[in-house]
């Protein structure tokens, strides 16, 4: 059997999905991402929290990678990173970001565009203090996307570290970054089993925000 005929035999949207009306949809995109984030939660998505990251490189090559949607609010779609990591690095140069849910069980993807920008110093620090020791652990070691020649290397750092915070429980990682990605475009995908999927987007113009169903 090759990978292709594998591919092919697996089923796709076979499962029952909730419907979805854009007639009733409100008028900005943010209401309605918390009403199908709060339905994801409830109807037991795992990890519905988890989005993709695209960012875009020196060379104008597309980079992603999967975090943690961290807050929404007024500002956009929160996520937090090292500024020294290669992503922050990215968007340093160009802010142009891609988020991208997938919640599999109900057949619905939010794809969200728009510029990242960090937020205060005051909120990364809080929320690198309210991370698992792991993660800090992680965070203070540095060197993210560095070439590691030694796995015993990364286990001492991390040791050294563990130490530190026993007598700096305080301690954060001067590069840890809350950014924030201010929307231009949210799209809403429900699927449908006969692929009469639903779209809907939210386009931002200078007066809010245009509503646009789009085929699929």
């Amino acid at each position: 059997m090759t990978i292709r005929s594998l591919l092919r035999g697996l089923p796709v949207l076979a499962h029952d999905m909730p419907s979805f009306d854009p007639a009733a949809a409100p008028a900005e995109p943010l209401p309605l991402f918390v009403e199908w984030m709060a339905g994801a939660i409830d109807t037991g998505v795992d990890e519905p929290h988890a989005m993709t990251v695209s960012t875009v490189d020196a060379d104008g090559m597309p980079d992603a990678r999967v975090l943690i949607l961290k807050d929404l609010d007024e500002a956009g779609w929160h996520f937090a990173t090292s500024s020294a990591s290669a992503k922050g690095r990215q968007l340093a140069e160009n802010p142009r970001t891609a988020l991208s849910f997938h919640w599999r069980e109900q057949g619905r993807q939010v794809r969200v565009r728009g510029i990242a920008a960090p937020a205060d110093p005051d909120v990364s620090r809080a929320d690198f203090l309210a991370r698992p020791e792991g993660s800090r652990m992680a965070g203070l070691a540095g060197r993210q996307s560095d070439v590691l020649t030694d796995r015993a290397e990364l286990d001492r750092e991390l040791a050294r570290i563990r130490k530190r915070l026993a007598t700096d429980p305080d301690l954060v990682a001067k590069t840890h970054t809350v950014y924030a990605v201010a929307p231009h475009l949210v799209e809403f995908w429900q699927a449908d089993a006969q692929r009469r999927h639903v779209r809907l987007r939210y386009r931002r113009t200078g007066t809010g925000w245009e509503r646009e169903q789009l085929w699929p």
